[in-house]
């Protein structure tokens, strides 16, 4: 049975930093990607930043050059290093892997609470 177990969310004022960590659990087959998407109190989830098992990276344009995502391949496991956080960010975050075809795996964690104030 597939376990995304996500930790590091948290509050923090504005122009702090927070790393979020998602480690994988009962793989049992090859994951094409791992990613962080967010979702606020009446908006839908939306992709915030993903990474390929050979490392490609991709950014939502309003966290481009503040977050940072990167991956274990040999733990299962993707961080996201969110520095400069707004107000905007304030969000559950969820952590979701991917195998192929992505119709048969595709798997969320949780959540995890991102809370930027002051």
């Amino acid at each position: 049975q597939v376990q995304l177990v996500e930790s590091g969310g948290g509050l923090v004022q504005p122009g702090g930093s927070l790393r979020l960590s998602c480690a994988a659990s009962g793989i049992s087959f090859s994951i094409t990607a791992m990613g962080w998407y967010r979702q606020a109190p009446g908006k839908q989830r939306e992709l915030v930043a993903a990474i390929s098992r050979s490392g490609t990276t991709s950014y939502a344009d309003s966290v481009k050059g503040r977050f940072t995502i990167s991956g274990d391949n040999a733990k299962n496991t993707v961080y996201l290093q969110m520095n400069s956080l707004k107000p905007e960010d304030t969000a559950a975050y969820y952590c979701n892997v991917m195998g192929y075809p992505p119709s048969e795996y595709d798997y969320w964690g949780q959540g995890t609470q991102v809370t930027v104030s002051s």
